[in-house]
């Protein structure tokens, strides 16, 4: 119990907490932003990877770190663009839409990282963003600004969402989008303009993993984590504040599944295998959507395709 206790005050365990949280915050935010105008995007898995490798490969060619974040942005972006046209304007199913995206945008990867690295034994390293050893803020100060700027992201959308006119639009169109249309609104442009900025999100999060908790390129890398960030969406009621909490929770759990398995059976006093510690953070996961699930207030308009002029 006492290793326990000492575990869970540790600041190096917390700072791992929210070195795993910052790819689900970026990644959660994205799919929050496609959600909240009516789209859902499984495309996030593929376009975390497709981002990864983008920015890392403009970093290896010789841009800089932002540059490389930039360039991830763009290339979810426009993976992004191309699932509007899919699910918007041809209003075709998003689901298919988006797991077409995830097999296109992952292939693609794989496809551009051997035709540019044909003959390496091991995957090229690049030099990646640094902890900012200056903040005075414990824990904080161990990260990198790709984990600020996740911080910050959390209240700029909260605020563009829920207190400005275009945010009011956003959810306009994702609640009811013959209101919108009555308004003089462009249902159809501002549910591709959220599915792009939530895209370029997602190809931030993937930056994330070349650019900052890792220094090279590796085909799984994603790991599943999109797939997390669309469970968390649900439990966080579609609200960034919440999906910051759930992103901390998800990555305590897998943290701490982390050291169990470090320190054996010894945290615990009992042994235990090694798979139930790499289960905990998704049993978790399911625990919490079995618990908020029924309770979520969903956009009304959510995966259903609309027309102009329909009523």
């Amino acid at each position: 119990m006492n290793e326990t206790l000492e575990l869970l005050t540790s600041a190096a365990f917390w700072a791992a907490v929210l070195r795993i949280a910052t790819p689900l915050i970026l990644g959660t935010l994205g799919v929050l932003l496609c959600e909240r105008a009516g789209v859902l995007n499984l495309g996030i898995e593929g376009i975390m990877v497709a981002g990864a490798f983008a920015g890392w490969l403009a970093v290896f060619q010789g841009a800089s770190l932002w540059t490389g974040v930039a360039v991830a942005a763009l290339t979810g972006a426009a993976f992004g663009l191309l699932h509007g046209v899919l699910t918007v304007q041809l209003a075709l199913s998003q689901h298919v839409s988006g797991l077409g995206i995830t097999l296109l945008a992952t292939s693609l990867a794989s496809y551009a990282y051997r035709v540019s690295f044909p003959k390496v034994e091991r995957p090229p390293t690049v030099q990646t963003f640094q902890p900012m050893e200056g903040l005075p803020i414990p824990v904080l100060d161990t990260q990198t600004p790709m984990t600020l700027l996740a911080l910050v992201l959390v209240p700029v959308v909260g605020w563009v969402l829920m207190r400005t006119p275009l945010g009011l639009a956003v959810r306009m169109v994702g609640e009811n989008p013959a209101a919108a249309e009555g308004q003089g609104l462009s249902v159809a442009g501002l549910r591709i303009g959220a599915i792009c900025a939530g895209s370029a999100l997602m190809g931030v999060a993937g930056s994330f993993l070349t650019l900052s908790a890792f220094n090279a390129f590796f085909f799984n890398m994603a790991n599943g984590r999109g797939w997390v960030c669309v469970a968390l969406v649900v439990f966080a009621s579609w609200r960034p504040g919440k999906a910051l909490l759930g992103a901390l929770i998800f990555a305590f759990f897998d943290a701490l599944q982390l050291r169990l398995q470090q320190a054996g059976g010894g945290v615990l006093g009992v042994e235990i295998p090694y798979q139930f510690y790499l289960m905990l953070p998704y049993a978790m996961a399911i625990v919490a959507l079995v618990l908020v699930a029924r309770r979520a207030a969903y956009p009304q308009a959510l995966m259903k395709p609309y027309r102009a002029g329909e009523r």
